[in-house]
This record gives C-alpha cells, structure tokens and sequence, in this order.
C-alpha cells in the first residue's frame, strides 16, 4: 500500500532527552514498519537537527525525496509529561515544516503509482503554505482515502479550520477529549461515544470514526455499527507517539480489509506498546505486539 504523510517533523524535548517527533512523521515512521511504501512530505532545516531528522530517515527506510530543505530551523517542542505519562506540547514556531515544498517532478513522482492513502492532522493546516500544498495534494490524488488524525494542539486550530478538514476526510481520528472539544467548537452535545459518532457520520458522511481512550482501548463506527474495544494494560514509558502508532495500525487493518473488531485489537496492542518504549518512533516488531495479554476482566 501506498501512503502519502504530509506534516510536522520535529524534535520533542522531553527533559534532556530529544525525541524525533511530529504526529505525521511519527505516522509515517510506524507505517513504514508494518512495510507499507510511505511518502513523507515536510520539510527540515539546514541544520544539525534537520541532519539527524534524515539519518532517521534512512535508518528506518524513509525516502526523503519530498524533505525540503529550508532556512528555517528543524521544528521544536518542549514536551511536559505528567506522572501518568500523558504529555502537554509547547510548540515554537516558525519552523521549517511550516514551508514544505515540491516541484512538479516530485509531484508527477507521488501520483506513479497514485497513493492509496493521505494522512494529515490540524497543526500543520494552520501554515498557509502548508495548507495550501495540502489541498493541491487532496486534489490531485481524489481516489486516494483521506486519513484526518485530528490531533488538536493548544493554539493551533480553528473551529473553521477543523470543519474544513472533515470535510475532506474519508476516516476521522480523535481521542476522548478532542471529541469534547469539537462538539464544544460546533455547539453539539453528546451523551454518549456513540451519539458522538452518530452525530458526525452523519453531518460529513465519514467511512469510519476512531475515538481513542488511552488505556480503556478505542470506540470504532464503521460500516453502520459502533463498538468500544477494551485496551492492554502495559507500564507507561511516554504516551508521546502511541497514538500515531494506533493510526498507522489502524490504516493498515484497513488495507488488509479485516472486520472492525480486528482492526481495532491490533491498532491497540500496536499503540499500548509504543506508550511502553521510549520516544515516538522506537522500534517494535509485530510479534511483540500480538504478545500483550489483556486485562483480565472482573
């Protein structure tokens, strides 16, 4: 399968420690581990950081054709975790995957073959550049799926943003409290998950929504029925990255066209195990994954 991630590659400062980071890298990196063929679009500064940001690349098998180099720097985050894991991001912008660009040679090279996926999230929708290279994208690879991993960030979004880009979306991804948050933006109540979902699939006429809940699993509407799937009780390292894990998991069940059940206890495993190692991106193995036992129930 083919995939085309465009977004923010960037270093999250976790303590001392720097991770490479950004929810689409982080996407394209666990997706290129379950052997999919990803196109990753941003772009890096001519900087140390933006050296390292290639060598990871390569070390993971990433082509860094659609990588611009620009004369801003390698984007930055600080990263808070609290002592359940869960993080709180400062972002410091301008940085250079804020001007991603591609010529009409790298363009003509994303269509051959056209890509059976794109993947983009809020954050970088709030360059223009980027949002603009975004849209030429959508449009030019229409029978591609659209994978929207909403991925809200503090200060990074907009109500007319964030409905703009459901609207382009085939599949929408969330966790609990952006569901809250984008009923709060839209004047909705919900009651339950499930009139959450219900609500929206029928407002933009998604193919499926995914709420994540961190440990308790996921809530999945797919195919006109919703259903909740418990989670694998692991000992947090970071969260930082799990959820992108649970995306590339959760595209790749798709492609693989198994039942909704499936798709959902393997995007589990694939993200409860990432939320055990440290950083964004480690290195896992499926079999690792398909080894969590889950929690016994009373």
């Amino acid at each position: 399968m083919k995939i085309i991630s465009i977004g923010e590659v960037l270093w999250d400062v976790i303590d001392d420690t720097e991770h490479a980071g950004g929810a689409p890298f982080n996407f394209a990196v666990h997706a290129r581990q379950l052997g999919h063929e990803v196109c990753f679009v941003s772009a890096v500064g001519k900087d140390q950081r933006g050296q390292r940001i290639l060598d990871k690349m390569a070390e993971f098998g990433l082509s860094a054709r659609y990588l611009h180099s620009s004369d801003y720097a390698t984007g930055v985050v600080t990263v808070n975790v609290d002592s359940s894991g869960q993080p709180d991001f400062t972002i410091h912008r301008p940085a250079a995957y804020d001007f991603p660009q591609l010529d009409d040679a790298e363009k003509e090279s994303l269509l051959a073959p056209p890509p059976d996926w794109i993947y983009f999230g809020t954050l970088l929708q709030t360059s223009k550049q980027a949002h603009e290279l975004t849209q030429s994208l959508l449009n030019s690879y229409g029978s591609a799926r659209r994978f929207y991993d909403v991925n809200l960030r503090r200060g990074c979004y907009t109500p007319e943003l964030v409905r703009e880009l459901m609207t382009q979306a085939t599949m929408l991804k969330l966790n609990f409290q952006e569901a809250v948050e984008i009923a709060r933006m839209f004047d909705d109540s919900f009651s339950t998950l499930e009139s959450f979902c219900r609500i929206y699939m029928e407002r933009f006429n998604f193919k499926a929504i995914c709420v994540t809940r961190g440990d308790q699993g996921c809530a999945i509407y797919m195919n006109g029925h919703y259903a909740e799937f418990h989670g694998y009780p692991v000992d947090v390292t970071d969260t930082v990255g799990a959820g992108d894990a649970f995306s590339a998991a959760f595209v790749h069940g798709l492609s693989m066209n198994w039942e909704p059940a499936q798709i959902a206890d393997f995007a589990n495993r694939v993200g409860a195990l990432v939320a055990s190692l440290p950083g964004a991106t480690p290195r896992w193995t499926i079999k690792e994954a398909l080894q969590l036992k889950q929690k016994e129930l009373n």
